[in-house]
Parts: structure tokens; sequence; C-alpha cells
């Protein structure tokens, strides 16, 4: 419990230091734009392909990849009806920033340190699915409703969904998974390496983005509320009404309270969203789950 405590703890404190950073003039307003082009293009990709580097598609847990598309599907639909009656870019807030699981770099800790290796390994189905949303489908829907997405709906949809690096690397992955391909040892060694600076930059780069104003307090509640009122809703129905065993149970309960994706306030700017609320939500949000998922493991266990 300590030492995933203290990553946690670290995500916080890195998001910190990047705002502190930026109010004391060490960062402008606007450097968090190159870091991001380095986490969408780089490290994140390369994070990807060190994470299939061990991964094994199990055909019988396919389900829990479908149940973490669906989730996220439920979410972006919340998230549209709840801008509904907004401007285009407060309907892509919502949508941005109600969907979508931060697994790699914030759940699996906690299923690698408490749910052992079949519990990694279901994570690991789920954020396939989930991905799928998070690394360009969600980002594709959204800004469909910007009218950021061409003259051609549908074409354009397709163009922003294949102009985002990571969801490209991911269904390469997945294929490459599917038909048993492995890249080369010294491949995977400079990936891993590149990888390493993922986390640091991205919850830095938040940081970065972060703008405390009191006007944001309503749309930041309201997104949040929906999102943790919803993941309590999937969280019982896949305890009590599902057939898995337990431990997939506790992992699919432990997953759906995950923190928001750290690629969310990027696409959210993308898509001419308000990209400095983003970064605040995601925030806030990393610190609920935090207290959420931490409860829920220490429960878990007590059983």
């Amino acid at each position: 419990m300590g030492e995933v405590l203290v990553k946690a703890a670290a995500f916080v404190f890195i998001i910190f230091l990047g705002y502190a950073l930026k109010r004391i003039g060490f960062f402008t307003a606007t450097d968090y734009r190159l870091i991001s082009k380095i986490v969408l293009n780089i490290t994140l990709p390369a994070a990807v392909i060190t994470a299939f580097a061990n991964f094994d598609m199990d055909a019988s847990l396919l389900i829990l990849a479908l149940l973490g598309l669906g989730c996220n599907l439920i979410m972006v639909g919340l998230g549209f009806l709840a801008g509904a009656r907004s401007n285009g870019e407060t309907k892509v807030f919502y949508m941005l920033n109600a969907s979508g699981y931060n697994i790699g770099c914030f759940a699996m800790p906690f299923a690698q340190g408490f749910l052992g290796p079949f519990g990694v390994v279901a994570t690991c189905m789920f954020d396939s699915g989930n991905s799928i949303m998070c690394t360009g489908g969600t980002y594709a829907a959204a800004a469909g409703v910007a009218g950021t997405g061409g003259k051609s709906q549908l074409t354009g949809l397709a163009k922003k969904l294949l102009s985002s690096v990571p969801f490209d690397i991911y269904m390469l992955m997945l294929l490459c998974s599917w038909v048993g391909f492995r890249f080369p040892a010294e491949v995977l060694n400079l990936c891993s390496v590149i990888a390493g600076a993922n986390s640091f930059l991205a919850m830095l780069m938040i940081g970065m983005m972060l703008e405390l104003e009191a006007r944001h307090v309503q749309q930041l509640s309201l997104v949040l509320l929906l999102r943790y009122a919803v993941s309590a809703v999937f969280a019982w129905l896949f305890y009590y009404y599902t057939s898995f065993s337990l431990e997939i149970r506790q992992v699919l309960v432990l997953l759906v309270f995950a923190p928001i994706p750290a690629i969310a306030p990027l696409f959210t700017e993308k898509c001419q969203g308000n990209g400095i609320l983003a970064s605040l939500t995601n925030s806030v949000s990393i610190m609920i789950s935090i207290v959420i998922m931490t409860v829920l493991l220490v429960m878990m266990n007590l059983r």
C-alpha cells in the first residue's frame, strides 16, 4: 500500500511543481504546448509499445475489452447530454473529461501491487477497449461535435482518429498481439527508456496548464459529479451482477474509479475547448481517485 500511495503522491507533487514553476516564471504560459507535442507524439506512443512488450491477448477475456469500450461510449454520450444546451466548447469539455480512465499511468500500479498477475492481465484487457477511445476515439467524436472535423463529417472524424499517433500505435500493437508478433529487444529497450519520461511529462504538463479560477467551479463540479456517480453505478453492476470471478470483479470495481486520462486536456484544447479547465479537472480527479481507490483496496484486503 505504501508504494502505491508514494507514487500517487508523486503525481500530485509533479502537477503542483509544474504549476509553481509557471507561477514563478520558469515556464511561460504557452510552454506546455511543446511538452504536449512530446507527450502525444513520442513518450505516450513509446509507453504503449512498452506496455505491450509482455502482453498476450486472451480471447476468453475479450469481453473485458468490450466493457472498457462500452463504459467510455456511455460516458461520452452522457457528457454530450450534460452539455447539450451549451456551446461547442462546453460540450467538448464534458465529452472528453467525463469519459476515459487513466489506467496505464495510474490504475496499473494498484493492480500490480494488490490484485496479482491475473488481475494485471484483466486490467490490460479492459484498457485495450478503454484506450481505443482515450487515444483517439473520444477526440474524433468531440471534434465532430465542435465542428472541427472537416467539411465531410464522416471523413473528418476518420481523419481526426487516424491523426492521433497514440491511437495508431495502439491499433498496431493490438494487431501485433493478435498475430503473435514481438518487437526485437533492442527496440523495446529504447522505447522503455523513452516511456519512462511519459508519466513525469504528462503530470508536469497538466500542472503547467493549471489555472485556479472560481468561475470554473460549476463546470468542474458537474463533470466530476457525473463521472464518479456513474462510476459508482458501474462498480455496483460489475460487482453484484456479473458472473466473473471475484478477482476480475475487484479489478473492474477499481478501474472504473481511475482518474481522467492525462491526455484529455490536450484533446480538449485541440477541439477548441477549455484546456485550462480540463487540466484543473484532471488534477482534482487524481486526488479524488487516490482516496476512493485506496479505500476500495483496504476494503478488498479486509475481506
